[in-house]
């Protein structure tokens, strides 16, 4: 037999109210007296009654419902970024839509999802890839906060960790400790944080330096096999880098190895090591990897009070730029006299 669904009108009745102070009860914003909607409540918990949010959408054009779109979480940030942002998200009262796409970089390829649903807005750890995606964003009138997204557009902000800065930081770092000969393994060409970190640390051994190639720099793809791979056939060449950033801690990690597997450098003693992201492997004891990190609670943070500004005023098509400073977390792989503790 087949179980009939409680209705608002059968809450009403258990309740003793009419039907309308049911809906008023379940509406954050309706006029009605805190003892009627105990009331409402108390008859709803009774009869396990879950209200129908459909006819409130319609009226209001508000969904309560978040896009949240992800991709690469072979990458370990991307899957706390994920975590950090769902908690954040839910916490706040909002119903949560995963989208999942393929690519690591940006969210261009969900759009076609996003826009068949009435998402209230979209929050992601991915940019927004072209200028094309950005105009489609605010033709559809989906407001947008991505994290480390180059562009931008009405409607569209976003959350940058401070990436040139931190760059910069890093080649300090290894000309304090006597490194002459820097490399930078970068990630995709088209990933804009790296290219950030990258002109940072060049632009400080440059101007240390004076004119000329300083840093030899490598070609990875953001995953542990790229750094793996890069850093192994860079030795095999005869090459002997005394320094390494790298633009995320998986490739950090893949270099890593690649200098253990050589059996000619230790690390930090013959080449100091860096990494980006504060992923937990890097601080796993066969790393111990110097890293920075993005603050993700920070991040989110900035994102939820951006979603806030922007549903209280979506006329208003907000855009903002917030650059939030990445912390520097030391640890082993750059420490050239080790710790006595």
């Amino acid at each position: 037999m087949i179980k009939r669904l409680i209705t608002s009108v059968d809450v009403a009745r258990h309740a003793g109210v009419s039907q309308s102070a049911v809906s008023r009860a379940f509406s954050s914003n309706a006029s009605i007296s805190p003892a009627t909607r105990a009331k409402v409540f108390e008859a709803a918990a009774a009869l396990n009654y879950r209200p129908n949010r459909i006819p409130a959408i319609m009226l209001s054009g508000r969904s309560g419902m978040i896009g949240v779109v992800v991709g690469g979480l072979s990458n370990p940030f991307y899957a706390l970024a994920l975590e950090h942002l769902t908690i954040s998200l839910r916490d706040a009262g909002f119903q949560i839509m995963l989208v999942h796409v393929d690519d690591a970089l940006t969210f261009d390829t969900a759009l076609d999802q996003l826009a068949s649903y009435r998402v209230d807005a979209v929050i992601t750890a991915l940019a927004v890839g072209t200028r094309e995606t950005a105009r489609s964003l605010t033709e559809l009138n989906i407001p947008a906060i991505c994290f480390n997204s180059r562009i931008i557009g009405r409607g569209i902000s976003t959350i940058l960790s401070n990436n040139y800065a931190s760059g910069s930081l890093a080649a300090h770092i290894m000309q304090e400790q006597g490194v002459a000969r820097p490399v930078w393994l970068a990630g995709p060409t088209r990933n804009a944080a790296s290219r950030e970190r990258r002109r940072g640390f060049l632009e400080a051994f440059s101007a240390r330096q004076g004119t000329g190639k300083i840093v030899t720099e490598l070609q990875g793809d953001d995953t542990y096999e790229s750094g793996f791979t890069a850093i192994r056939e860079y030795l095999r060449q005869n090459h002997r880098p005394d320094g390494l950033f790298c633009s995320n801690d998986l490739m950090a990690c893949g270099a890593l190895d690649a200098l253990r597997d050589h059996g000619v450098f230790s690390c930090p003693e013959d080449v100091m090591v860096i990494g980006y992201d504060n992923i937990p492997q890097g601080a796993w004891h066969a790393y111990q990897l110097t890293t920075f990190s993005q603050n993700l609670a920070t991040l989110v943070e900035a994102a939820t009070e951006i979603l806030a500004e922007i549903l209280s005023a979506p006329a208003a098509r907000i855009s903002q730029r917030r650059v939030i400073e990445a912390d520097l977390i030391v640890r082993r792989s750059t420490m050239r006299t080790a710790p006595t503790s």
